[in-house]
């Protein structure tokens, strides 16, 4: 479905949500004012208190439905996602629930502290989060079942015209057809040869015009939408043809087939006055992005300031143990190859850089990186820092100062990079980052083409919600000391 087309209903699931959170806990409030005494004159032991009046809970139902929005805005339920199975319409609820229930009691146990005469009944949140997740499952399967009939009924029908009859053609006949359901119908093929044969495949079914045909054919047949899937060189000769939907104010889209090889996402920004058609193989929602970086400078600030005295700790017992100073200082590359400092505690002897090329034979990793499992050159306290990835702590200001993120690609030396394939610099377009996938795979155990790929895929299938769940996934893998080098 089109990106616009899941905007909207993005947005309407969220109008949706908002609403069944109000409902649910107007009924979860009554069943606690009206069931709960009847409870606590059986079960004595229940806390069944008498709640404030409605009004008064303005503001927990208002941070309520902020937090179920927002975390299922986090992940993704109100983006780009056409909803097609019953199994999505009760998972997205599902997890959006857990979510929201762990934010929440953080909210509260920090309320805590702030209001302690403000009474919240536990059969009150545990009603509300029940009756809340029955009604998004409900609607959700409600929009499933009967939402192309009232679409249909409301005019919400979108025919389609397809100007192509070849392989590029075939495909988005399938597409339209997959998507009866979200109000899309096929109308039929306008064969750019003037011959109007027939197609093959699946699209025989529907009928074919001839060029010279189209005008009568809009004046006979409901189109709101062309399609174009031709060749380059056909475009070129179907200018007429796009000026006369222009003319007639028809909605006219360009499959990029003509670009074969192509990968990247495509849309059009202005720029100022002038229209681009923009191709990239990165994230591009800015929004997101900077969600991403505030949520970098807020951790790296909070982790900072706890983690001082472990830092001091650290920095001790690196100057106990062996002569040097306490930090190191290397140069890496960064977003498009940007040079900064990176900072480690350090868990090498002074010298360590010089004494590499002794050690080249001993190389166990492949492609441009070293990586020796018993390095000589490790201090006793450098191989324990390693292995629980303590050295890298003071990269924290570096998250801090936006060389970094806490999830990305790892920055690699200058002089690995010089040595990247073409389709290995695109790793560079991401910033880099303490952990990524091939931290959750083996860390220090993977080949370097593996390392490669699995930062790409990082990149093409990146989210908040990915974030989060990498970080999370690579605490019990730096705690276990699994894939250290």
């Amino acid at each position: 479905m089109f990106a616009r087309r899941l905007q909207v209903i993005g947005f309407f699931f969220a109008a949706l949500d908002a609403v069944a959170a109000v409902v649910a806990f107007t009924a979860a409030y009554w069943l606690r004012d009206a069931l709960a005494p009847r409870w606590a004159a059986q079960f004595p032991s229940l806390p069944a208190g008498p709640l404030l009046p409605f009004g008064q809970y303005a503001v927990l139902l208002v941070g309520m439905v902020a937090i179920w929005l927002t975390t299922g805005y986090l992940l993704g339920l109100y983006r780009a996602r056409e909803l097609r199975q019953r199994r999505q319409a009760v998972l997205d609820p599902t997890v959006q629930a857990v979510a929201s229930v762990v934010v929440l009691g953080a909210a509260l146990f920090f309320a805590q502290f702030r209001v302690q005469e403000f009474p919240v009944s536990r059969l009150l949140l545990v009603s509300f989060v029940l009756l809340n997740w029955v009604l998004q499952v409900g609607l959700r399967l409600a929009f499933l079942e009967w939402g192309p009939s009232w679409r249909e009924r409301l005019g919400g029908t979108d025919n389609i015209l397809v100007v192509g009859t070849g392989p590029a053609a075939q495909e988005l006949v399938q597409l339209i057809e997959e998507s009866r359901r979200a109000g899309f119908r096929m109308v039929g093929f306008v064969d750019p040869s003037g011959r109007a044969a027939p197609p093959t495949g699946p699209g025989s079914a529907y009928p074919v015009w001839g060029v010279a045909e189209v005008p009568r054919l809009l004046q006979e047949e409901v189109v709101d939408e062309v399609f174009f899937a031709v060749s380059k060189e056909e475009l070129g000769e179907l200018e007429d043809l796009l000026l006369l939907f222009e003319e007639e104010g028809v909605r006219t889209r360009l499959q990029l087939k003509i670009f074969p090889h192509l990968a990247s996402r495509v849309y059009v920004e202005q720029f100022r006055n002038v229209p681009l058609l923009t191709f990239t193989t990165t994230p591009e929602n800015e929004l997101h992005l900077t969600f991403k970086r505030l949520l970098d400078v807020v951790g790296a600030a909070v982790l900072l300031v706890l983690l001082a005295p472990v830092f001091l700790l650290i920095a001790l017992l690196v100057r106990l143990t062996s002569p040097g100073a306490a930090l190191y200082r290397q140069v890496r590359c960064g977003v498009g190859g940007r040079r900064f400092t990176l900072y480690k505690f350090r868990s090498m002897v002074v010298n360590a850089h010089e004494q590499r090329g002794e050690l080249a034979d001993r190389n166990e990793a492949d492609g441009p990186v070293f990586k020796m499992a018993h390095d000589p050159r490790c201090t006793p306290v450098g191989r324990w820092l390693r292995r629980l990835s303590l050295d890298e702590l003071p990269q924290l200001w570096n998250v801090l100062r936006g060389d970094m993120s806490f999830v990305g690609p790892r920055p690699p030396l200058p002089e690995e990079v010089e040595q990247y394939q073409h389709w290995q610099r695109r790793r560079l377009r991401m910033r880099p980052g303490l952990t990524c996938l091939w931290a959750l795979e083996g860390r220090s155990r993977i080949s370097f083409d593996r390392w490669m790929k699995l930062d790409l895929t990082y990149i093409d299938n990146w989210s908040l919600w990915l974030d989060l769940k990498i970080a999370l996934k690579t605490i019990p893998v730096v705690l276990s000391g699994r894939g250290s080098a």
